[in-house]
């Protein structure tokens, strides 16, 4: 195995994989996007907090999930794990599975623009943020961003432009491009997720039966996508053959591994989604025919009535009578 070199402020394991070393608290030089994380919870908690001290409600459950995306995102990207992950394939794509599948979900379910929506002050600071942020939920952009045109080949970009077009090889090299490719697979994760789960005021809104189509179609991404990289003979990224010796790593073994988790761990979050979205949509149908029902009850049918008095009508006329002939 030759040696392993990686530019950039990047700071390496030196003993083997393990679990206890995956979450020991090693954290990078430059940890990006674990701070970023924080930042957002940050924000997020006391956007929840100026709606409670006013007395308006917002929903804890919706606060909790915000929060553990964002913990997640800085247990993976910022423990040890991260370390392994500059050299091992089975890490970094559980990474970006994790970045792409996990998390997401639990950030757009805490639904982010409503309370930031709710929270910003009118005044000062505030209302250019406020402004910015209409904007951006209502613009031509924002219609652009989540239309299945551009996230879906952005999602196939993720998976198959990254490893089969030897763009891994390149950027990988270096720490710019190695957070940057993070990046690149949290805001396609994020992008895809939000027109299926998102309850903010959105541009443009998906039907449900939309929803499924989208997911039926992203499922089949990672299957294919882990049985080719299982079958493969050769390293599928030339940068993750040359892990350092003291890991002990076998590259072929560890991308087996990757492959196995594009497959299964990619599928897992697709079927939750895909459950969640049947559940409420058999809510909402509930919900609309409940209001129908309500809206017969006060106001009738005008339609139906009209057409049952029509008939009452012509019972009641009398019938013609018929001549007879002598």
């Amino acid at each position: 195995m030759s040696d392993f070199d990686i530019d950039g402020p990047v700071w390496l394991p030196t003993l083997a994989p393990s679990m206890a070393q995956y979450l020991a608290p090693n954290f990078q030089p430059m940890p990006l996007i674990p701070v970023l994380a924080l930042l957002a919870a940050i924000f997020y908690l006391s956007g929840a907090i100026r709606l409670w001290r006013q007395g308006r409600s917002w929903s804890p459950i919706r606060t909790a999930s915000f929060l553990i995306g964002c913990l997640a995102v800085m247990v993976v990207m910022g423990a040890g794990i991260e370390g392994y992950g500059l050299g091992m394939f089975s890490i970094f794509m559980f990474q970006q599975l994790t970045l792409m599948m996990a998390v997401p979900p639990l950030l757009v379910l805490g639904s982010p623009g409503t309370l930031l929506l709710r929270a910003t002050p009118r005044n000062g600071l505030g209302l250019p943020a406020l402004r910015l942020a209409i904007w951006g939920l209502r613009s031509r952009w924002g219609r652009l961003a989540i239309h299945p045109a551009f996230m879906v080949p952005l999602f196939l970009l993720s998976f198959y432009g990254v490893y089969f077009s030897g763009m891994a090889d390149r950027l990988l090299t270096n720490w710019y491009g190695h957070v940057g490719l993070e990046l690149v697979f949290l805001f396609a994760g994020v992008l895809f997720t939000i027109p299926l789960l998102s309850a903010d005021p959105l541009p443009r809104r998906q039907s449900h039966l939309g929803r499924m189509i989208d997911v039926f179609a992203e499922m089949p991404l990672h299957a294919f996508f882990g049985v080719v990289i299982m079958m493969s003979t050769k390293p599928m990224v030339t940068f993750f053959s040359t892990a350092p010796a003291s890991w002990n790593v076998d590259p072929m073994a560890d991308q087996a591994v990757a492959g196995g988790l594009a497959w299964a761990y990619g599928e897992l979050p697709s079927v939750l989604m895909l459950l969640y979205i049947l559940v409420r949509w058999h809510r909402d149908e509930a919900r609309s025919w409940v209001k129908a029902e309500r809206k017969i009850a006060t106001e009738g049918t005008p339609e139906l009535d009209a057409y049952n008095d029509y008939l009452i009508q012509l019972a009641s006329q009398p019938e013609p009578k018929r001549s007879t002939r002598s």
